[in-house]
């Protein structure tokens, strides 16, 4: 690089901030804003999700077993196209009802 730009550039950085400190005043509804901003930062809630190492574990075994139900269902409703009605598939249906509300309703907690 050329010294003459080098020191252009020295120049010119050196110069922008001075462009923000000086000459026009900030207006009082920026500041305002600023300050409102800084506040709800200061503010922020919690994690929505506060719960122990139980209830997170908990919430794997059901979300698995959810899981596993819910693979176990596709072949059984085949067998039912065939005319055959596994007799523990209503029964299964109900554990993930089951499940899917019990989760849902510890997640949103």
């Amino acid at each position: 690089m050329n010294p003459v730009t080098v020191l252009l550039c020295v120049v010119f950085l050196s110069s922008v901030p001075s462009l923000g400190q000086g000459g026009r005043p900030v207006p009082p509804g920026i500041r305002q804003a600023d300050q409102a901003t800084d506040q709800a930062e200061k503010n922020v809630p919690p994690p929505l999700y506060q719960h122990s190492p139980a209830d997170f574990e908990k919430l794997k075994r059901d979300a698995n077993e959810l899981a596993r139900l819910a693979q176990s269902i596709p072949p059984s409703v085949e067998q039912t196209t065939r005319g055959v009605l596994p007799k523990d598939l209503t029964e299964r249906l109900k554990r993930i009802e089951k499940l899917a509300k019990q989760l849902r309703s510890q997640i949103s907690q």
